[in-house]
């Protein structure tokens, strides 16, 4: 393994991302973990992040904004006062370690289940399409949970969509209340925002569908009324072009990428999050220039994630392409990844079997540099 300490002092400066200080440049991504059965972060996450607080930023895994909003089972919520008054906890973890964090705000879509909706419903997507080979995660009537194939979703009428929007409002809202510091609109990873940006899942024939301006017309909707609660320099969005999951697919991605870049540019938004497109895995980059062409079309920060080591993502602030890199796996095994950076310490390997689910086992229990475990009680 090379020594990373060669490759990481522009790692390690401090970044102003919108409005918000932050004190080096290594983002914790946003990390599904499945590991709040009742929705409600409580101790056991209070740990987890509070472990990891040396990041820039810490991303707060995806959080569904609503009950609708859900595909996956054991998954936080930001929709009512136990989850809020559960998520304040984890920020005063994070804020007592000296860390800063963002709470990611996600509506699933169509990857859902009437087994996860409210009263089995219907999920809701911009068209009635079912994803391909698309899979949630929900619990059986045996009490056992599991993947489970996605159910063909209705398409939400025009009169529904500001509700929607909505609920992204009144989920900033309750973030605010509960001291984030930041907030992350998810419009990426073929969910809902991302169904409403790509041709092959948005064939609406209102407003919302057809042209470029139109299929992003509800996720600037959805950016608008965030930023209007945090104010847009406290506000990011994460983005996937050319990304190919859960049967997601797109004719024009590079095109509505540039839409993109310039209309929250426009607004003011504090950083783009781009999740690499070959993440998911396959072969599929950006395409010649798409970098450069980001950095020309938005001022503010951007911040690149997907299968990074700390060489790959100091060639990137170097190359001026990138301002943070966001790290997800390493920081799963890593809770002191800054300071392993720092002096070009060997990475330990995360346990792939306790990804999703459980207990501290493979979440709180994973080494410092000194063979510490830090629980926050």
């Amino acid at each position: 393994m090379p020594d990373t300490s060669l490759f990481t002092p522009e790692l390690l400066t401090p970044l102003q991302l919108g409005s918000l200080s932050l004190p080096n440049r290594v983002i914790m991504a946003p990390l599904t973990r499945s590991r709040t059965p009742d929705s409600i972060p409580g101790k056991l996450q209070q740990a987890y992040y509070g472990q990891r607080a040396s990041a820039g930023l810490i991303i707060s895994e995806a959080t569904n904004i609503s009950p609708t909003a859900r595909g996956y089972v054991y998954t936080p919520g930001i929709w009512t006062d136990a989850q809020e008054a559960g998520w304040k906890e984890v920020v005063e973890a994070v804020h007592a370690k000296g860390g800063r964090i963002a709470l990611q705000l996600w509506h699933v879509g169509r990857v859902s289940h009437e087994m996860v909706q409210p009263n089995g419903e219907q999920p809701v997507a911009p068209r009635a399409l079912k994803g391909e080979g698309a899979e949630c995660f929900v619990e059986f009537d045996d009490g056992t949970a599991g993947p489970h194939p996605t159910s063909t979703p209705r398409a939400l009428e025009t009169d529904e969509i500001p509700g929607i929007v909505d609920d992204y409002r009144q989920a900033a809202e309750r973030a605010k209340r509960a001291g984030f510091d930041m907030v992350e609109v998810h419009a990426a990873n073929a969910y809902l925002l991302n169904q409403f940006l790509a041709t092959g899942t948005n064939q609406r024939t209102d407003q919302y569908g057809g042209s470029i301006e139109n299929r992003a017309r509800c996720p600037l909707e959805v950016v608008d009324v965030v930023a209007d609660v945090f104010g847009p320099a406290r506000v990011g969005i994460r983005l996937t072009p050319f990304i190919e999951l859960f049967g997601l697919t797109d004719d024009e991605p590079e095109e509505m990428a540039y839409y993109l870049a310039s209309e929250l540019n426009r607004r003011g938004l504090a950083y783009l999050h781009f999740n690499e497109p070959n993440w998911a895995g396959g072969d599929i980059t950006f395409p010649e220039g798409f970098r450069e062409q980001m950095r020309q079309r938005f001022r503010g920060g951007l911040i690149y994630c997907g299968n990074y080591d700390a060489e790959l993502a100091t060639q990137r602030l170097a190359d001026n392409t990138a301002d943070a890199v966001a790290f997800g796996r390493p920081f799963i095994a890593n809770p002191d990844l800054p300071e392993r950076f720092r002096v070009g310490a060997a990475l330990t390997e995360p346990d792939h079997s306790t990804f999703y689910g459980g207990d501290e086992k493979g979440y709180t229990d994973y080494p410092f540099l000194d063979n510490g475990h830090d629980r926050l009680g």
